[in-house]
Formats: structure tokens, C-alpha cells, sequence
């Protein structure tokens, strides 16, 4: 199938059936999350991938008792840096270098350079900026999952406080930004998987400039 094609045959799943989805089918889909683009190669993010139900069943209550958190096949949860500092982008770049074989202060002025740009931005643009790269990883996984004909459902219908208590990541320096159940759709009992996809018009939706 086209990119087109699985895209169409998505959707945001509303009930799952429990089934577990293949380790392969996973490992594509995190590869996909990984090789995502972000600003300036820092990928500000971490994913979490849980399946422990005991875990599940705590993440439910604080994401609104959605039956997707327990009845999906594994639960991922992107979580964005809570800010940056001169010691993470530094850390980063130096870790480039040495990657591409590089003395380890090769792009030390860049790393510089851009802390010099973000610090003044204060704490709140850090956030906002980590978690808009996340989002670019994320999308990347919905795209993955439906080539791999896996359902997800995106959510970002949870109390991002009590989530970040249960999982620990304000201890990590991170702060949960979205999360996306994967599984299988159990047709029989979700209202929304025979309705027709409904997305704004091309005409509409793209303005072209010539």
C-alpha cells in the first residue's frame, strides 16, 4: 500500500482488542519516532513504550478512563525536555562529533551560538519548543504504524502531571507531551471505524503560490 492508501485506512481508534502487536511491527515504528527530524539534531525528547498492566491501569485514571490506555498492545509516550540549558545542546553536539569522527569540540561554536539564541527565550519557549519537536516523532510513528496496518490512537487527553509522577520524569528533566496506544481495532464495538474520513477539501486546505 502508498503512504496515501495507509493513511486513509487509518484512524483514531476508539476501542482496541487487546491483541499484542508483533516485536517487528514495534521496532519499526520506534525506528521511525528515532529517525524523525528535529531543530538542530537535538531531539529534545525521549519515548517511553509500556505494556506493564499494572502501569496501564494507573496511566487510565489519569488519562480520563479512555479504554485505549488498557487495551492496547503497548502504550507510547513521548516526553519532552522540560528546558534546555548550554550543558544539553553541548552534550549533543559533542556526541555528533565524535558520531561523524570529529574532534569533540568541532561544532563546540554552534552549541554556543545556539544556547546564546534559546537562553533569553526563557523557560515556557523551551517547553513549547522541545514539544513541537516531539511532535514531529510522533507523527512520524502514526505514519509508521498505519504502513503497518497497527492502530493508534493520538491523545493528548491526560493529566500531564499525573503522568509525569507515575513514570518519574520530572526527576529525568522531562515533561510528557503526548501519547499514542497502538493495538488492533476491535471493529465490532468501535462507533467510529466504519465512518467516512472527513478532512478539509484540497482546494481549501492548500493555497498555492506561483
Amino acid at each position: 500500500m502508498s503512504l496515501i492508501n495507509n493513511l486513509n485506512w487509518r484512524y483514531a481508534t476508539k476501542k482496541m482488542n487487546g491483541q499484542a502487536v508483533q516485536q517487528e511491527k514495534l521496532d519499526y515504528i520506534l525506528e521511525a519516532a528515532r529517525l524523525a527530524p528535529s531543530s538542530s539534531g537535538l531531539q529534545p525528547y525521549r519515548v517511553f513504550v509500556i505494556s506493564d498492566r499494572t502501569v496501564l491501569e494507573k496511566i487510565k485514571e489519569a488519562a480520563f478512563n479512555q479504554s485505549q490506555i488498557t487495551d492496547c498492545s503497548h502504550l507510547i509516550v513521548w516526553a519532552a525536555w522540560d528546558s534546555y540549558s548550554a550543558e544539553k545542546i553541548g552534550n549533543v553536539m559533542e556526541k555528533t562529533s565524535r558520531e561523524r569522527g570529529l574532534p569533540d569540540n568541532a561544532m563546540g561554536e554552534y552549541a554556543q551560538s545556539l544556547w546564546a539564541n534559546y537562553q533569553s527565550l526563557g523557560e515556557e519557549w523551551h517547553r513549547n519548543h522541545t514539544a513541537k519537536q516531539a511532535y514531529i516523532s510522533f507523527g512520524l510513528a502514526i505514519a509508521a504504524a498505519a504502513e503497518q496496518q497497527v492502530d493508534a490512537t493520538p491523545m493528548e487527553g491526560f493529566d500531564a502531571a499525573k503522568l509525569d509522577e507515575i513514570l518519574g520524569l520530572d526527576t529525568l528533566g522531562l515533561k510528557s507531551v503526548v501519547i499514542l496506544p497502538i493495538g488492533y481495532r476491535d471493529g465490532q464495538h468501535d462507533w467510529l471505524v466504519n465512518l467516512k474520513k472527513v478532512r478539509t477539501p484540497k482546494e481549501e486546505f492548500v493555497t498555492v503560490i506561483e
